[in-house]
């Protein structure tokens, strides 16, 4: 695997991409003295980098099949893997519902001191979710019924599961469009989905792997908030 960092937000965290057509995006946000990695792929030097930043303190699932390499790397940095959590006491992230269901769990974390919003699935900024020129995209599945619990936010910063953040003012603008059109995009997305199929390098397989697969029950995952 080949990958790159990005989003870089000076000693408050960063993201790495790993290059390959989902490009599954991993991120480091660090507090005055802790370091949590979020749907992390194993990359050493991502993971050396994050160290430099504090000391680890968690990793942290925001979608059940994250999986990806959270076990392995809590186990080795001795820190707790937390699947899904309802909350985040004693850090400065408020956890976002985003959806619950018995095939769907997924979060959403606000970092409101440095305006930092972090999602899994729900958005994502590479062809597979964006439609036209859209810096943001929901999720196909989600496109529907999108989150509007994130309406509220203004972000600063955009992090996604899959694919580069969005920084600076055209954070907010990207993430309302996204939301807002979300509906109309839905039809444009599916008439495209043959080309997108094309595109797709038969080379490069789909990350929905084995270490994808739906999030095993830990024993330090706290208890998942209910469906609302």
């Amino acid at each position: 695997m080949t990958f790159r960092f990005c989003d870089d937000l000076g000693h408050h965290g960063f993201s790495w991409i790993v290059d390959e057509p989902m490009t599954r995006t991993s991120h480091a946000l660090a507090t005055d003295e802790d370091v949590f990695l979020i749907d992390p792929v194993d990359w050493p030097e991502a993971v050396d980098r994050a160290a430099s930043l504090g000391t680890p303190a968690g990793v942290i699932q925001l979608l059940d099949r994250h999986n990806r390499d959270a076990a392995a790397l809590a186990q080795r940095l001795g820190v707790p893997r937390l699947v899904v959590p309802e909350s985040l006491p004693g850090t400065p992230f408020e956890v976002i519902g985003i959806k619950r269901s018995k095939r769907w769990q997924e979060i959403a974390l606000w970092w409101p001191e440095l305006r930092v919003l972090v999602a899994a699935d729900a958005l994502g900024s590479n062809p597979f979710f964006t439609i036209g020129d859209d810096r943001l995209g929901v999720h196909p599945f989600l496109k529907l019924t999108p989150p509007r619990r994130l309406r509220v936010l203004e972000p600063e910063h955009v992090l996604v599961g899959h694919g580069a953040g969005v920084h600076g003012p055209d954070a907010t603008i990207a993430l309302h469009q996204a939301l807002s059109r979300s509906r109309l995009t839905a039809l444009r997305w599916v008439a495209a989905l043959p080309f997108r199929m094309r595109r797709k390098t038969p080379s490069a397989p789909e990350p929905r792997r084995a270490r994808d697969a739906p999030a095993e029950q830990v024993a330090s995952t706290p208890r998942r908030a209910r469906a609302g």
